[in-house]
């Protein structure tokens, strides 16, 4: 759908604006897909068709989100974002009361693994995804943060990993596990000759965020500011067009836990998060503060990180079975 008053199509508008202030690649793209999906959904054809019943649009696609789709709460969430977005900022026509139906479909109680479980996947994993899952489980790092770690991020004098720009650019600190320090250090020397190498045939730069790289000129060839976990080959950027090696696909560490899971007996859904999960839960078996773990693992609101106490009660509620007292 293009604009009446520029060449630019709707989703170019929002993806300039969403790069001139800052957002992620990931968020971008999510924006985008849900405004084509709001558009689809309509069979729009004109930009002017946006503003007739604006709010009656955005009631019925999430309505239908909710009891067609059977999307999640979250997720319904993010398209409402997405399209607050569209008309708040693209099209400066800002959405009034929306009353559309609320997807029941909660998060649910967070899959945990017990630590002779988490044993047993890690044993069964080597190289890149043994270290990632590794920092997933004994950071508390989201699988996103973790491809993302630059090596500036990791401080081994004071044990611990420097998250920036995480989930809503906001920024803490996690304890880094004593035991991968000389498993990272041999890591690390291969990725600095990896980075040599790129350096000596012309590339070696990397993606600098926000305005870095115009305020450092040099840094996005800097030791410091490369990825802990490169990606296999270069690569062009999506945004700027330029050819340099950007982070490891994230699909590369949940296949590798898929596989390691496959080889044991473990029947329970683990994906790459459930490491986050179990970090959580057994720092609170452990006897940590509910308020650190929150601050651990960057949550907003208490209420998030209070999941994991329902996960620590045994049996139903806590309960005991009455077949066990016989």
């Amino acid at each position: 759908m293009s604009t009446n008053n520029s060449k630019k199509t709707l989703v170019e508008e929002i993806r300039d604006l969403m790069r001139r202030e800052h957002y992620s690649i990931n968020t971008e793209r999510t924006y985008c897909d849900w405004v084509r999906q709001f558009v689809k959904f309509h069979r729009l054809q004109t930009r002017e068709s946006l503003y007739v019943e604006s709010e009656k649009k955005v009631e019925e696609f999430l309505t239908y989100l909710a009891t067609e789709r059977n999307v999640a709460a979250s997720t319904q969430n993010q398209s409402f974002n997405a399209l607050v977005f569209l008309y708040k900022r693209v099209l400066k026509s800002p959405l009034e009361n929306i009353k559309a139906a609320r997807s029941r479909k909660g998060a649910g109680i967070p899959v945990v693994l017990t630590r002779e479980e988490v044993k047993q996947v890690l044993s069964l994993l080597n190289g890149v995804p043994e270290l990632v899952v590794k920092l997933l489980y004994g950071c508390g790092l989201r699988i996103t943060e973790s491809v993302r770690l630059r090596v500036q991020n990791i401080d081994y004098g004071y044990r611990q990993v420097t998250i920036r720009d995480g989930k809503g650019l906001k920024e803490r600190v996690t304890p880094f596990p004593a035991n991968m320090e000389s498993l990272l250090h041999h890591h690390l020397e291969r990725v600095k000759a990896i980075h040599k190498h790129d350096l000596e045939q012309g590339y070696g730069t990397v993606f600098l965020p926000h305005a870095l790289a115009r305020k450092y000129p040099n840094a996005e060839r800097e030791w410091n500011w490369q990825y802990v976990f490169p990606g296999r080959g270069l690569s062009k950027d999506p945004r700027s067009g330029i050819i340099r090696r950007h982070h490891l696909d994230q699909s590369a560490i949940n296949r590798a836990i898929k596989q390691a899971v496959r080889k044991t007996e473990i029947t329970k859904k683990v994906s790459a998060h459930t490491f986050r999960h179990s970090f959580a839960t057994h720092l609170l078996q452990r006897g940590t503060d509910i308020r650190t773990i929150q601050s651990l693992l960057g949550h907003k609101d208490l209420e998030t990180t209070m999941i994991y106490t329902h996960v620590l009660k045994q049996g139903g509620e806590g309960v005991v079975s009455p077949l066990d007292d016989l």
